[in-house]
């Protein structure tokens, strides 16, 4: 193998980069983004970029000393075998990272609608939220969340239009996402639950039942899709993303897929799953460079992500769908630090939430990671630590 191409030059395409260099190939290695700025992290975007606390969030890695020719604003526009068709020509390989991520989902209307997902959007709506405008923020799951705790505390007027029962309703289920509607409250946004968007309009959005809803800043945050159509009929296996297997490795020989756009056999889980954060954007790119060298390994994480929303720290590790039961450490209603264990039929832990209680996140992450049954009476205990329910 003498050429590997990148594709994607977010998080995981650079450490795709760092990964193949690391495992030893010394072969030529082209990295193609479609955005002009140099790689950056996407987490802070919606936190200390949005809030005014940083002005960039550039991944610190030295392109030009791992001897890799990195072009940006360069777009995939196809691919067969040997051969990534992009917007400056065709571009053989001999081996592909796969690592374009994910496009935001957009609304219907004629109106301007902002997204947050490049530095880009994020400079520009904090530079519109300076002014302290009336904000219409669509979606109540985590982007939409910190998006909606960003302008508040800019000292916009803020509204948020939910479709589902309660906040984070799609990730969490409405049950859970539902004890975090008095944030909301306290913080003084406006949540219309159970409410959905009809239009963007020229002055605020149009919702289902034809109400108008004026703001002079819309901001969308209703979901992702993998960005993939540039694969249409290259023979790679697409299903809500990259088909992979538990090595990264796509249908196609000598291709790999990670981050975002990766959907990826679980051993752990039996079940394949794609998520979108940085902590897969993190760790999957050493699998996938170790698999195209030919190495043996395997991805099988704890799922792991966080979120501060309404000046809380919110963690989550693990996948709550495996799951029989939910059991609750603490009240919510009464206590700001809280926890969800979700438990398997055997009590075992298949996941965690944690709010403000980051000792609980990393000892249930290694509970998920060992599959030790758990005593649930003690668990139910906020007082006693996670490593303490385990049943010998």
């Amino acid at each position: 193998m003498n050429h590997v191409v990148v594709v994607g030059a977010g998080l995981a395409g650079v450490r795709s980069v760092e990964a193949l260099r690391a495992h030893g190939f010394g072969g030529r290695i082209t990295l193609i983004g479609e955005e002009r700025h140099r790689p950056y992290d996407r987490p802070p975007l919606s936190k200390a970029v949005l809030a005014g606390e940083a002005d960039s969030t550039f991944v610190e890695s030295d392109l030009d000393a791992m001897d890799v020719g990195f072009r940006p604003g360069v777009s995939a526009k196809g691919l067969r075998p040997g051969v990534v068709e992009t917007t400056e020509g065709e571009l053989p390989y001999d081996g592909l990272v796969i690592a374009t991520g994910a496009t935001p989902i957009r609304l219907r209307g004629e109106g301007p609608q902002h997204v947050l997902r490049t530095i880009d959007d994020a400079l520009a709506l904090r530079e519109l939220f300076a002014g302290g405008p009336a904000v219409a923020v669509v979606g109540a799951g985590w982007i939409g969340a910190e998006v909606a705790t960003a302008a508040r505390k800019a000292g916009c007027e803020v509204t948020v239009v939910e479709a589902g029962d309660a906040p984070l309703a799609v990730a969490l289920g409405a049950e859970t996402g539902a004890y975090t509607i008095p944030w909301y409250e306290r913080a003084g946004v406006r949540l219309l639950l159970s409410t959905r968007v009809a239009t963007v309009d020229p002055d605020g959005i149009t919702l289902a039942d034809g109400t108008p809803l004026k703001a002079d800043v819309v901001v969308t945050g209703v979901g992702v899709r993998p960005a993939v159509g540039w694969l249409d009929g290259s023979g790679i296996r697409l299903d809500n993303g990259v088909v992979t297997d538990e090595h990264l490795r796509t249908s196609l020989p000598g291709v790999v897929a990670v981050g975002d756009c990766a959907a990826w056999w679980s051993r752990r889980f039996r079940t394949r799953l794609r998520v979108e954060h940085w902590d897969t954007a993190l760790g999957a790119p050493d699998v996938a460079a170790a698999s195209l060298l030919g190495e043996d390994a395997v991805y099988d994480p704890v799922p792991y992500f966080w979120s501060e929303q309404f000046g809380h720290m919110v963690q989550y590790a693990g996948h709550h769908q495996a799951a029989a039961r939910r059991v609750l450490r603490g009240d919510p209603a009464a206590d700001p630090k809280w926890a969800i264990c979700w438990l398997t039929a055997d009590d075992r832990l298949a996941a965690i939430l944690t709010v403000d209680r980051p000792r609980d996140l990393v000892q249930g992450r290694r509970l998920v990671e060992g599959g030790q049954r758990l005593d649930v009476e003690r668990l139910m205990d906020p007082a006693i630590t996670l490593r303490d329910c385990s049943v010998a």
